[in-house]
């Protein structure tokens, strides 16, 4: 008979994402003064609302020690990694225009291989293009389709561009 090893009292800390892979379902945190990653398992991560979250993101998550190692059972915040630019940014990284509102979205289709997809404002047709550097500024890795999002767009060159994409909760005027 296989004996039940009782979780240890929870504990917070503050890490980096080492790396996370959405389509695997989990990735792992790093902190300071612990000798193991900390596991993060997608269920945790969307019990915060969001499917994936960008190698780098600060985190701040509750922890706990079982029979298989460190895993986090809460994430309470995540903070998008720096974004590295040599000034000049591409048309999707320019700022949302002044008072631009959050728009509901739904992921219509993304691949995070070819670092694009589209995503559907609810209620339009018309594609409205996300990159992956978006995600990232925004602290994703990775959507899914069908997935609910918030959007903030800009009118590009070749069509509308997300320029904004936030979990779903974050902000709906």
């Amino acid at each position: 008979m296989r004996r039940r090893v009782l979780p240890e009292a929870q504990q917070r800390i503050t890490g980096t994402v080492k790396w996370f892979d959405a389509t695997r379902g989990f990735g792992f945190v790093v902190a300071e003064g612990l000798d193991r990653d900390i596991l993060l398992h997608a269920n945790v991560l969307r019990a915060f609302g969001q499917s994936s979250v960008a190698d780098g993101s600060r985190v701040v998550v509750n922890f706990q020690t079982s029979e298989r190692g460190l895993q986090a059972v809460e994430v309470l915040e995540i903070e998008a990694p720096e974004l590295a630019t040599d000034g000049v940014l591409p048309e999707y990284l320019q700022p949302a225009p002044e008072g631009a509102p959050y728009l509901p979205a739904r992921v219509k289709w993304f691949d995070k291989g070819k670092g694009f997809g589209f995503v559907n404002i609810f209620g339009k047709s018309e594609d409205v293009f996300v990159h992956i550097e978006v995600l990232r500024r925004f602290g994703l890795a990775d959507l899914m389709p069908g997935e609910a999002v918030c959007i903030r767009v800009l009118e590009g060159g070749r069509g509308l561009l997300a320029v904004e994409v936030r979990r779903w909760e974050y902000h709906i005027d």
